[in-house]
């Protein structure tokens, strides 16, 4: 674990920094905001505590700018709730109080180490896969991590890289497809200063920042064809060019790369270099999708409904088993990804002494959030609407109200648990910000009050 911190606070923060190097952090300290920015350009870093007063609103946005992808921590001396709730605002993803406390940063700490590397799996599927992948961890072969979107690709690709020799040294990942073509160069090989117009320094790129590690190329099959080459020749001769550079650099790194098309496929249509296509497929981990991992879907919802449990800060219920019945009988086009969203919502929603169905809320053929039953009629009773299975369990708070009533009022709900984070709400919800923004202003016009930025306490 690689951890900034950024500030000073009367040495509270080098007090926070020698608790976090005696877990087995490797700290960096930076006394400001550009000279983190400048260490984050020539080290990298997975976690940043930031000192409360400093200008953490204006950070997270040049951070995303810069690519990058790390959660923030705001740090500050007392308790007010205020404080930590403008922190959480601004994009921090938690708020310490100082002097700080040798559990809550070992605390911190493990959670952000868990939120990339969860690996959770019962079915024989995935234990077989699993089985495969701890047997080549050893090895420096490159892997290629296959599947549909949101199997946990990217969390085999931390279990392979924990149960490698380099366990100890960097993992970095890159999003292929999120970063515009023509920075990703620059993203993964680095760019010397004015190398281009916007260069104001040298930036080291992941291949570097992974140097002794991994790194993970992240849907790999979106790079642009010419990018390839150059990947290619990385790959080849352990050394990389940064852009406007004259130096070859040195690299040590294992690759391992994920796709959820066919790359087969892409290469007979032209889009994918044969030649690196072999070069990252010299072991291929394929996740099967989670329709096909019935006991995982148990495991899974069973871990989020803990997880989302105690990050709301709200009771934590069992599963009643008519709820995992209709779990097991939905087809999950999501995978992982769309069960998280859904057990993040159901804790939210429930009721009584267990999660229902009634809280079990999945999309239509139309993309509504409905309660309605989607297996089939042996598995669900004919389509019955859900909350009726569930008699006194907290069911009947659905009973009566359409479809579009309660999409509506567990958006506004999930806005005021959220403090009116539009970006936060959408996430948990598992919709698109714009589609949330359309559903914001069609309430508006109908007279709803919607929740704003910083509105209120926490509904939930």
């Amino acid at each position: 674990m690689r951890l900034l911190i950024v500030g000073t606070l009367d040495g509270q923060l080098g007090a926070a920094s020698q608790i976090a190097m005696e877990r087995g952090a490797k700290v960096t300290h930076a006394p400001d905001i550009e000279t983190a920015f400048n260490i984050l350009r020539t080290r990298g870093s997975d976690l940043i505590m930031v000192e409360i007063s400093l200008d953490i609103p204006s950070m997270i946005p040049r951070l995303r700018a810069e690519h990058f992808s790390l959660p923030v921590v705001a740090c500050g001396i007392g308790t007010d709730p205020k404080i930590a709730a403008a922190a959480i605002r601004g994009g921090a993803k938690e708020y310490i109080p100082l002097p700080p406390d040798a559990e809550l940063i070992a605390a911190v700490l493990e959670a952000v180490a868990e939120d990339s590397q969860s690996f959770i799996y019962r079915d024989a599927v995935m234990k077989n896969v699993a089985k495969l992948a701890e047997q080549v961890a050893p090895s420096e072969a490159s892997i290629l991590i296959t599947g549909e979107s949101g199997t946990g690709k990217e969390v085999m690709a931390h279990f392979v890289h924990q149960k490698s020799r380099r366990a100890s040294k960097p993992f970095v990942a890159v999003n292929c497809a999120a970063i515009p073509e023509n920075l990703l160069e620059s993203e993964l090989f680095g760019h010397e200063k004015g190398a281009f117009t916007g260069a104001v320094a040298r930036r080291i790129g992941k291949f570097e920042e992974a140097d002794g590690g991994t790194l993970l190329l992240d849907e790999i099959s979106e790079m642009d064809v010419r990018l390839q080459a150059k990947l290619l020749r990385a790959i080849q001769e352990r050394q990389i060019d940064r852009v406007g550079g004259n130096k070859p650099v040195n690299i040590d790194i294992r690759i391992i790369a994920t796709s959820n098309r066919n790359l087969q496929e892409e290469v007979k249509a032209g889009n994918f270099r044969e030649d690196l296509f072999f070069r990252l497929n010299v072991v291929n981990l394929r996740v099967p999708p989670l329709r096909d991992r019935p006991a995982d879907i148990q495991a899974l919802a069973d871990y989020f409904a803990e997880k989302y449990a105690n990050v709301n800060h709200v009771p934590e219920r069992p599963i009643s088993n008519d709820a995992m019945r209709m779990l097991k009988a939905h087809t999950w086009p999501g995978n992982v990804r769309e069960l998280e969203n859904t057990m993040h919502r159901s804790v939210l929603l429930a009721t009584g002494d267990e999660i229902s169905p009634s809280a079990i809320l999945l999309p239509d053929g139309s993309g509504h959030l409905t309660g309605y039953s989607v297996g089939s009629e042996s598995d669900m009773a004919d389509g019955t609407m859900a909350s009726e299975l569930d008699g006194e369990a907290g069911g009947a708070t659905l009973v009566g109200k359409t479809v579009a009533e309660v999409e509506r009022d567990l958006i506004i709900d999930t806005l005021k648990h959220c403090l009116g984070n539009r970006t936060h709400a959408a996430n948990i919800l598992g919709i698109s910000i714009r589609t949330l923004r359309n559903k914001l202003n069609q309430y508006n016009s109908e007279g709803v009050s919607v929740p704003q930025p910083g509105d209120g306490q926490r509904a939930i």
